[in-house]
Parts: C-alpha cells; sequence; structure tokens
C-alpha cells in the first residue's frame, strides 16, 4: 500500500508584482548557456538555439526557466564576470520580450545576480548557498526576489569527484541549512522567499547511495517549512542503476523520472528538469495519483 501523498501547504513565491503559486507541484527547465555543461555540451551555447529552446520549453508546459552561465559540474572552469553576463543577459532579455514565464539565473556571483534581475529575472539559483559570494545575500535582500540554496559537500562553486562520507547525510543536510538559513535571515532575506535543494550527483557525494536515501528521506527536510526544489535530472547518481553498464545522459532520463515522482509523492514543490515535456506528464500523473482524477 501507499503511504498517503505529502499535501502541499499554501505556499507562494513573489518578484516584484509577480506571485508563482505552490499548490501543485511546478516544473522548472534547465537552460544552459555554456559551453561545457555536463548534459547538453554546447546546445544552447549561441543566443538563436537558447532562445529556440527556451520557446520549446515554455510551449512544453515550464512553469520556470533556469539561464546558466556557467558550469559547476565536476571539470568545469571558471567564467570570467564579463562572459557569463555576455551569456545570460541577452538571452533574458530575448526572452523577456516574449513571455512574462518566471526565470531564474544560476549564478553565484552578487553583480551577476544583480544584472540579470534587472535585464528581467524573476529569482537566483545559488549552488553555493551564498558561500560563494556573500554579497550575493545583499542583492536578493535589496531586491526582495526568491532565491535557491542548495547544499553541496564544496565551499566553492565547483564541484568535484571526490567521494564524501556521512556517518547521516540528512543529518548533514539539516545542518547546513540551519546555518544557511541563520545567515541569510542576518543579511535580511526573508525565509519566505528561500527554496531549499538537496543537491544530488557529486554535489552531495562521488558515492552515489547518499543521494538515493536522500531521495527516500525527503521528507524530512519539511521541518524547515519551505519549499523544496530536486534537480536529479540526468545526475551521477543515476549512472549506475543498470547492472553491467554505465548510462548515458539520455539514458538517464527514466531513473530520474522515478526518483522525482518518489519525491514529489513526499512532498517536492519544483523539479527541474531536462526533458520538459517528459517533467510535464511525469507532474500530471503523480497529481493524477493524488486525487483519482483519471477517467
Amino acid at each position: 500500500m501507499f503511504s498517503e501523498p505529502f499535501e502541499l501547504p499554501a505556499r507562494t513565491l513573489v518578484s516584484g508584482e509577480k506571485k508563482l503559486n505552490l499548490d501543485r507541484p511546478r516544473l522548472i527547465g534547465i537552460l544552459n548557456s555554456t559551453p561545457d555543461s555536463f548534459s547538453d555540451a554546447s546546445r544552447f551555447f549561441k543566443l538563436d538555439d537558447a532562445l529556440v529552446q527556451a520557446r520549446k520549453m515554455i510551449d512544453d508546459g515550464a512553469d520556470w526557466l533556469d539561464i546558466g552561465g556557467e558550469s559547476s559540474g565536476p571539470d568545469s572552469t571558471n567564467v570570467p564576470m564579463d562572459k557569463e553576463l555576455q551569456r545570460v543577459i541577452p538571452l533574458i532579455q530575448s526572452i523577456r520580450k516574449e513571455s512574462d514565464i518566471w526565470i531564474s539565473v544560476d549564478t553565484w556571483k552578487a553583480e551577476v545576480a544583480r544584472q540579470s534581475l534587472e535585464a528581467g529575472a524573476d529569482a537566483i539559483n545559488d549552488v553555493t548557498a551564498f558561500r560563494g559570494d556573500s554579497e550575493l545575500a545583499k542583492v536578493i535582500a535589496n531586491y526582495q526576489v526568491p532565491v535557491v540554496l542548495m547544499y553541496s559537500k564544496n565551499t566553492t562553486p565547483r564541484t568535484t569527484r571526490q567521494h564524501s562520507d556521512y556517518e547521516d547525510v540528512l543529518d548533514t543536510l539539516k545542518s547546513f541549512f540551519r546555518e544557511r538559513l541563520q545567515f541569510a535571515e542576518s543579511k535580511g532575506v526573508l525565509k519566505k522567499q528561500i527554496v531549499l535543494d538537496p543537491g544530488m550527483g557529486f554535489f552531495i557525494s562521488g558515492t552515489a547511495k547518499y543521494s538515493f536515501e536522500v531521495i527516500r528521506r525527503i521528507s524530512e527536510l519539511h521541518e524547515f517549512e519551505l519549499p523544496l526544489l530536486l534537480g536529479p535530472s540526468r545526475k551521477s547518481f543515476l549512472a549506475g542503476v543498470s547492472k553491467g553498464r554505465t548510462l548515458n545522459f539520455s539514458e538517464r532520463d527514466i531513473p530520474g523520472a522515478v526518483v522525482s515522482s518518489i519525491a514529489l509523492w513526499q512532498g517536492v514543490s519544483i523539479l527541474r528538469f531536462h526533458e520538459v515535456e517528459q517533467g510535464r506528464l511525469l507532474i500530471e500523473t503523480i497529481e493524477a495519483l493524488k486525487r483519482d482524477q483519471v477517467t
């Protein structure tokens, strides 16, 4: 028998005059405008290609686009601020001419965040949780926009392939988020504007078992009474689920859908996906299961 699904409380993210209700799961489309994205490589590095992909994600049902101008995965390299701005600002401006869809920028740099918000972005997604640039918290507080704070074993913006061992990975995540929330609020960031992301794959450890443990126990993070975001899409921890071979990036979509379904059942509010059409069908299926709405 299934356990009862977690019912999402009435939460709303606010950015300027825009509101995003989280009374149902929301879907973020990943749009990496970088030459070294771990999954997309350089497919959307050119502005025209990225804009075409943005249109497709919107048509496929994305609630939110997350634009990245600097990869933070293993083997990625630092990007000078001017180059990162060249990658994200024109794309934000181009999308804004066509759509009012929610846009976040995946950056840890305060100035990139500031210029992105001025260009029309609605939120910031910081994989360092304010550890990469403490000034970013001040930008979030000044603009009063939502921010995603992600757990990572590394204190720098760049994760590594190193293995990290935990006595209890959820206890570590909880301690991390308690400290980061305290820091954020001390800088004037409103708690109600914060979304928590437990991180996946190499952000947690080079050992896949810890990511699966987070999925199994993700409901424990509801103690913070904040929206939870999960981004397992094509991550490394899914590569070894099939015995005898390593799954390539596209082959990880089905395992990613499985762990995402389990997380949604436990009350995750936001999914971050590469294939938006698949993510939309996944969310609709879970919602139908929850409410017995299939005719």
